[in-house]
């Protein structure tokens, strides 16, 4: 039997990671979206409707297309991406979102609730939520929403409210205490439909299985393309959904090294990087157990990337637990490779990628090099309309950029 058959436990472990760790007033609601998911996932109508969604409305299967020209500019190995800003909303997210808002819709559920970084999810929840008519909430902080303006908009055009998170760092941690406190007084109307690969069980297992559609239609489009799998794989890993479901098409295959990428920020010292996995420990935050950073009194440490999706203290359970058993290599890329990779990929492929996707495009080129004659294939989890803004007036064009 395969790993995505038995892991998670049952009662949502990966190793000594995961679980639910949840106020008991919750914990009934949670067992209730357990036990409709596990129903769900096997029912030939809830199938069924999915597979319809994500043809006929996300667009999928996303394309894998060959960076030829900034394989050519690094001299190296050959580089590859899956194409997920090309997936409806212009990133990974509407794939556990549509799965997500259909799981609510069969429950009888009204409202959708969530937090927001980069403000991906956020789009592809309003997203979902308009399509199945349902209302929707988005918790932002507000300096991502300073950051991540278009964003804001779209949600509001789709019909969101999005509700500005004031307290703490006034980011994507802050954001998820205060969606989880707005839930709390709506349970028996609203789902909190949170947006990666973290949270109580079931979300980690259930994210990842909306997620691993990526992997698997990767897989097979790489074979197609060039006949073998990739040598590597590579995503990079905030909470960690667009690398768990890019990992999961190839988790089986040891002869495929996986490769996650953390935000390593501008420095070492806390509060200058969310590199969780390289400087963290074992803790819990947000209801379950993970690898995450603490400051000096064990509480969740002040994270910074330049990519508001990716600066989270904790990171999801299946990689903390990935990490320990040496299945996947973690790594990391700096603000300054990031931004490197962001305009190498804008002049040398036509392709504008989100600052998350860019952390994991900045440690592909620097892994080029040194395995001249491999395959690399890279998680592109999102385009970069929602950066330009903040790239362009705070670095500029570019015009000094070099390879």
């Amino acid at each position: 039997m395969g790993y995505l058959k038995t892991m998670p436990s049952k009662d949502g472990f990966f190793g000594e990671f995961g679980g639910a760790f949840i106020p008991p007033q919750l914990e009934p609601h949670f067992k209730e979206i357990a036990e409709a998911y596990e129903r769900l996932a096997v029912d030939s109508s809830y199938i069924a409707e999915l597979r319809y969604i994500r043809k006929h409305f996300q667009g999928r299967p996303t394309p894998v297309q060959h960076a030829k020209n900034l394989s050519n500019a690094m001299g190296g190995a050959q580089i590859y991406l899956k194409r997920e800003d090309l997936n409806h909303t212009g990133a990974h997210k509407l794939n556990h979102c549509m799965g997500e808002a259909l799981l609510a819709k069969f429950m009888g559920k009204k409202k959708l609730i969530a937090e927001t970084g980069a403000g991906q999810h956020g789009v592809a929840l309003a997203t979902a939520a308009s399509y199945f008519g349902m209302e929707c909430e988005i918790h932002m902080g507000e300096v991502d929403i300073a950051k991540e303006h278009p964003n804001v908009v779209r949600m509001k055009l789709l019909g969101a409210k999005v509700v500005p998170v004031s307290f703490g760092a006034k980011t994507l941690k802050e954001a998820v205490d205060s969606a989880f406190m707005s839930y709390l007084e709506q349970t028996e109307d609203a789902i909190y439909a949170i947006g990666s690969v973290v949270g109580p069980h079931p979300f980690p297992k259930m994210v990842r299985d909306f997620q691993s559609v990526m992997g698997f239609e990767a897989k097979d489009q790489f074979l197609e393309m060039t006949g073998n799998n990739p040598d590597h794989v590579v995503a990079c890993v905030g909470g960690g959904s667009n690398a768990m479901g890019l990992f999961s098409g190839f988790i089986d295959d040891d002869q495929v090294q996986l490769h996650g990428v953390e935000p390593h920020g501008t420095g070492t010292e806390l509060g200058k990087h969310a590199a969780t996995i390289t400087y963290g420990e074992p803790g819990q935050i947000h209801g379950f157990k993970c690898i995450m950073l603490k400051d000096e009194n064990g509480e969740p440490a002040p994270v910074h990337s330049i990519a508001s999706g990716l600066d989270y203290p904790g990171v999801g359970p299946e990689h903390s637990y990935l990490h320990t058993i040496g299945k996947v290599q973690y790594g990391s890329a700096s603000d300054e490779e990031t931004l490197k990779a962001f305009y190498a990929l804008s002049r040398h492929e036509g392709i504008i990628p989100a600052l998350e996707s860019s952390h994991a495009i900045a440690y592909a080129m620097k892994m080029a090099i040194s395995h001249p004659g491999e395959s690399i294939l890279v998680n592109l989890s999102g385009r970069g309309d929602k950066d330009i803004d903040y790239v362009t007036e705070k670095f500029g064009f570019g015009d000094d950029f070099k390879l």
